[in-house]
Order: structure tokens, then sequence, then C-alpha cells
């Protein structure tokens, strides 16, 4: 069956105009921002817990709530990422039941972008788009550039120029064409906005934004599923240009619309961010209605470091309307996130997973978070990708000789007295 059979067009989040479906992301008048509508009425016939659990284990188990007009061309394979149930961290954090959506495993690229891009490419090759990019501070660029390879798409890849080496060669090594621009996040999406309008590319955040960011909903389903087809009571995630978030609470309004979950949505919502780029918890904690762009953002943690978010009038509301907080850390809280998350749940995430887990710990301080309810963690990238963030608050390895006594004093074991 036809994926988009319950899409019924494109909708203005502003005046609620409905447009046909396109490679559009902008209500023309009133610049609102789309995203994709559907018919939850007709969705709820076609979908079922009994026939998601026959599906395989991917994102794509419900294709009925995402935007496709057939099967997917582009990353099959991505999602179904583990929930984990984190004992160890919520002991050290204080409180009773945490779990960690862990998008640090994803397929390809170990971040959660490989949802949205394989939801983005698909979408280029039935607009028949050969040419496709980004803009992007690490993740999307990689995802991008692994997924159109395997696509066989002309890839053009904008970064800051000072990205971390390590996802700008995470990003070469696909074959794309990356150009860093010496500037912010913000100038690069500016310059990849231009390239969309003028070639009639296949940007994935500009021109196919509203389709992209669908598949930021497939955490928020896969979360549900595996607490047994329920709501958890409190959600910390972290943001950048601040779909992600959003997209969560929709797949969970979603699920309740067309009947997978009975309870109706109760979740509250939390935000993350960084000291160094703070414009949506700035916004919240000031009680403002609009964000202030962040000029020059200044933290360790790039793949969050959106100065004027896309989506931050959103976020900022749901935050508010849900009776979430949102918080931001320093970039010393980010990598003591980062360790203790390593050190009591063996997940190595990258410097936005330090800082969900620095916030979480925040909002438990502040009373914000209550310590004897439910609450998921989103890890959204691997911290293979953000190794030096960590090297200086890691001790170099002790060098010994190879002989068992220099190791039992090192390791300050006693050696067993010999046998008569």
């Amino acid at each position: 069956m036809p994926t988009a059979d319950f899409v019924t067009g494109l909708k203005c989040r502003v005046c609620g105009k409905l447009y046909p479906k396109s490679p559009s992301n902008y209500c023309p008048d009133d610049w609102g921002p789309l995203e994709v509508a559907y018919d939850y009425d007709r969705a709820r016939g076609a979908i079922s817990r009994e026939k998601i659990a026959r599906r395989p284990r991917t994102m794509w188990r419900y294709r009925e709530l995402l935007p496709l007009d057939g099967e997917p061309t582009v990353g099959p394979q991505v999602g179904g990422t583990p929930l984990i149930r984190a004992d160890r961290l919520a002991d050290a954090l204080g409180i009773e039941r945490l779990w960690i959506k862990n998008d640090a495993v994803n397929f390809p690229t170990l971040s959660f972008k490989d949802r949205v891009v394989s939801v983005a490419l698909s979408k280029a090759r039935e607009f028949g788009m050969r040419t496709v990019g980004c803009a992007s501070t690490g993740n999307l660029a990689n995802s991008v550039a692994a997924l159109s390879a395997s696509a066989g798409l002309e890839t053009f890849i904008l970064v800051p120029a000072d990205l971390e080496r390590t996802k700008i060669y995470g990003t070469a090594v696909y074959g794309a064409k990356v150009i860093g621009v010496t500037g912010t996040y913000d100038e690069v999406n500016r310059l990849c906005s231009q390239i969309a309008d003028k070639y009639k590319w296949g940007m994935v955040n500009v021109n196919l934004r509203a389709f992209y960011a669908e598949g930021s909903k497939s955490m928020g389903f896969e979360i549900a599923e595996d607490l047994g087809w329920r709501f958890p009571q409190h959600v910390v995630c972290p943001m950048a240009g601040g779909a992600l978030i959003g997209k969560i609470h929709k797949a969970f309004t979603e699920l309740h619309a067309v009947g997978l979950v009975d309870a109706p949505v109760t979740t509250k919502m939390y935000g993350a961010q960084a000291a160094g780029c703070n414009p949506i918890t700035d916004c919240v904690k000031a009680n403002r209605e609009r964000h202030k762009p962040v000029r020059k953002p200044n933290t360790i943690c790039k793949s969050l470091a959106i100065g004027d978010p896309a989506d931050g009038y959103f976020a900022a509301k749901l935050i508010r309307e849900t009776g979430g907080w949102a918080e931001d850390v320093t970039d010393e809280e980010i990598v003591e996130g980062m360790l203790l998350l390593a050190r009591t749940e063996g997940v190595f995430a990258e410097t936005a997973g330090g800082t969900t887990v620095a916030v979480t710990k925040k909002l438990l301080d502040q009373g914000r978070l209550p310590r004897d309810e439910e609450i998921v963690i989103c890890v959204t990238g691997n911290g293979l990708k953000t190794q030096d963030a960590v090297f200086d608050a890691l001790d170099a390895p002790a060098v010994i000789k190879p002989s068992l006594a220099e190791f039992e004093r090192l390791a300050g074991v006693a050696a067993e007295p010999a046998l008569a």
C-alpha cells in the first residue's frame, strides 16, 4: 500500500492553510513553516499494533505515519535503536526510573539524523531530484553523504569551516563534495537556501525540510512501543534547530490519534542546550514568546550550535504547553555528562548527549524534574564523532614493562605467597 495515502498535503503552522505536496518549506502568505498533514481517521483503519509487530525492526514499521508515496528507496534499514533501562545512571542521579533512547548506534552514521535523511532523500527521489545536499553542523553532513552515496545521488555538503575534523572526514569519506564556509551555521544555512532557490536541488533541511523533519517522529514511535504502547511522563531532548523535541511529541499525539495508544498524551517535554548557544532555553527561562538569535555561538557542542533555530518559537511554545522546562549547561558540565553516561551505562555519546545528561541533572537539582517519575533521555549521536571534547578530562594510560610484579604494583593487588 502506498504509504502517503494518508497525507493530505503541507499545512502552514501559522495560518493553517493547506498546500499540495511539493519541495517547499514555507507559506507564501505569512512565511510560516510548512509541515506534513495526515488524515488520521483514515490511517486509524490501516494501522495496528499487530501489523507493526510483523514488520522489520526499523523506523519504516510506522510507514503509514511517514510522508512517502511508496516504499523507502533510501535507508530502508534505518532506525530500530534500543531504549535502555538506565538503572546505574538513575542511581547516580538519585531517581527511580530512567531510560535512554540511544540513537548513538543508528545505521549508518551513528546519529538520529539518519532517520530524517532517509525520509528526505527518499522524497527527493520521488520528486525526481538527482542532486541533493544540506547545511550542517556535522551529523547531518555525515548522514546525507552516506545515504546519498548508497543512492547514487550527486551531493554538496556545506559546513562551518571550524567544524570538528572527525565530522568533516566522516563526511568526505563517502565522496560528497564538502565545502567549508567561513561563518556561523546560520550563515552557512542562508547560502544553502540561496543554492536551493536557484538550482532547485534537494537541500534536505531547506526545501525538503517539511518531509525531512517527519523522520524524527520515528524516535517517538519507538519510545512508546518499547514502553509497551504507552507514553513516558517526562522526555529530555537536545535542541539545535528545535524540530526534534516537537516531532517526538507529535509522534505521541499521532499514536493516540490513530488508536495505537489509548491514553491521551500527558508527557512533559524538556529542552537541553549548551550555555554558549542557548537561544531556545533563554527564551523559555526569560518567558519571552520569541527567541533572541545568538550571533556567535561559543561551545564545544557544535552539533547544537544553531544561533537562530528554525523551530525555536515552536519548541519554546511546546515546552510551556506541556508543563516542561528548558536549561543550558557549560562546556565543563557537558564533558562531565559525557563521562557520567559512559561510566554508568557504557554509552559513549557525543557532546549533545553530554548536554542532555547534564541538563537532566540540573533540572533534577532544581526540582523541575521529579525524582520519583519516569524519565526518558534522548541521546542523538555517538561520542566517536567528538572525542576531542573529552581528551583533556582523561588520564593517559599507565605504561609498564611486561612484568607481573609491575602490574600488581600498579593495580594495587598483593602477590600470592609461593606454595611450600
